[in-house]
């Protein structure tokens, strides 16, 4: 029997680095991705184009382990990721660095424990549940809808859920989720123009509907945090873990305006993040009918048509596998900048002062050196016994080390959860597949939204 020939999704087409950046300002929505020359996917360490404060492009393992470790606090958030997101989320776990972030950090990761995920998770039931009947109504009606925002809608029912206790259908909730969205599509991060002009700490300025967003999202939680600290409520959510979280040192707790700037991050990276993520989880299976039997098949050995439990959603194997090559081929952060806060050498490289060190998960995910056919879609990469024959290193959809995502192990449940629920139950057919293709923002997504029609089996 022939093999199967590979699938290689959608990504921009690989120009040299003169027509890259023609392609990038010739477009002008901000979208990062088209930025990147076909020798980004080669190199270990070079420039990226040119700008007045040198901006480096590092794939190679160990300066990537480096940077992220930063033992000696060289490397700090880049200050376009700061001016992007602090109108929303302040000085949190998300853009601080150095005593501030190791202080938030130690305060937050209890509530991100195996037990409270455990908590955590008839929550996320009810949230898939709700989804599974909207998309039976859709199915019903035979009416398309936007993956994108279903996906989105899905994942912030649970961070609503499980942070507050309270589902998507409040008046608070939804209105936090409506600014959220517009947040996301007009933030400005980074106009290249001014990137390839500007100095470094060049402050990032917002649009009027930007900044008026943040300070309703920012009033909205502060409602939805109020009422966990009224003395005696009967919340046991991971708000009230956070709430709860005391210094080691000092014995304080987070203030009420650093509670809204933790609890925003869970919000913004919470949802918007693994939303990416099951957006193309689920074209990808859509795309390809054999891996879909395939995660059909290790559902119905494993659970049937029953619930799926806590137990349950961490193994299935398979599926873990497909929700990894996802992240690899279109991981949820694109790009985790960072700016040397003084001079520094990487390996034989000098780095000036103000230099914007460039990590790209995309790159390093889809590096000519690392992976083997980087750019096809292929769950058993990450299939057990093979670890080893992934590049240590090369696959960092969550970062690294002590910046790992404190919400890793909450994303593998969830994830898990949702495709195997909706897959056994639900086709998705998409409408003019051949249209879709990645950009980069805040965050890997398509760059028109995916339109589709759910079949249910």
């Amino acid at each position: 029997m022939a093999a199967r020939p590979s699938f290689h999704p959608p990504r921009p087409s690989l120009l040299p680095s003169i027509a890259a950046l023609a392609r990038t300002i010739w477009r002008g929505d901000g979208d990062l991705l088209s930025l990147l020359p076909a020798e980004a996917y080669r190199m270990a360490i070079g420039e990226l184009g040119y700008s007045r404060r040198s901006i480096k492009l590092v794939n190679d393992p160990a300066f990537v382990r480096q940077i992220l470790e930063d033992q000696g606090e060289t490397f700090p958030k880049s200050d376009l990721m700061v001016g992007a997101l602090e109108a929303l989320i302040g000085d949190s776990i998300f853009v601080s660095d150095g005593a501030k972030w190791r202080r938030q950090r130690a305060m937050i990761d209890p509530a991100f424990s195996l037990m409270r995920l455990h908590l955590a998770y008839a929550s996320m039931t009810a949230a898939v549940d709700a989804q599974e009947a909207r998309l039976d109504a859709l199915a019903d009606r035979a009416e398309a809808f936007s993956l994108d925002l279903a996906m989105s809608h899905l994942t912030a029912d649970i961070i609503c859920r499980t942070v507050f206790s309270v589902s998507l259908q409040s008046d608070v909730a939804r209105e936090v989720f409506e600014d959220f969205a517009l947040f996301e599509r007009h933030v400005a991060q980074v106009k290249v123009w001014r990137l390839i002009v500007d100095p470094a700490w060049t402050k990032v300025g917002q649009e009027p509907a930007v900044l008026a967003a943040c300070g309703r999202i920012r009033r909205r939680l502060g409602d939805l945090i109020d009422t966990h600290l009224v003395p005696g409520a009967p919340f046991n959510d991971i708000a009230s873990a956070v709430i709860g979280a005391r210094d080691a040192e000092t014995g304080q707790g987070f203030s009420r305006e650093e509670l809204i700037d933790q609890l925003g991050v869970f919000f913004l990276a919470g949802h918007e993040t693994t939303a990416s993520a099951l957006t193309w989880a689920f074209y990808l299976l859509a795309m390809r009918p054999d891996v879909l039997a395939r995660v059909r098949a290790e559902i119905d050995d494993a659970v049937g048509d029953g619930p799926i439990t806590f137990e349950q959603a961490k193994k299935l194997p398979f599926i873990r596998a497909v929700f990894k090559e996802t992240l690899r081929l279109y991981p949820p952060i694109t790009f985790m900048p960072r700016v040397a806060l003084k001079p520094a050498m990487l390996g034989r490289r000098r780095l000036r002062r103000g230099a914007l060190v460039m990590i790209a998960p995309w790159t390093l995910h889809r590096h000519r050196r690392y992976w083997r056919d980087p750019d096809s879609f292929d769950p058993d990469r990450f299939a057990p016994g093979r670890e080893g024959e992934i590049v240590p290193g090369s696959y960092i959809p969550f970062g690294h080390g002590p910046h790992t995502c404190v919400g890793a192990g909450f994303a593998a449940v969830e994830s898990a959860l949702i495709l195997a629920r909706l897959a056994r139950r639900f086709d998705f057919l998409i409408k003019e597949p051949e249209a879709v293709s990645p950009a980069a923002r805040l965050t890997t997504r398509p760059r028109r939204q995916i339109m589709a029609h759910a079949r249910r089996l």
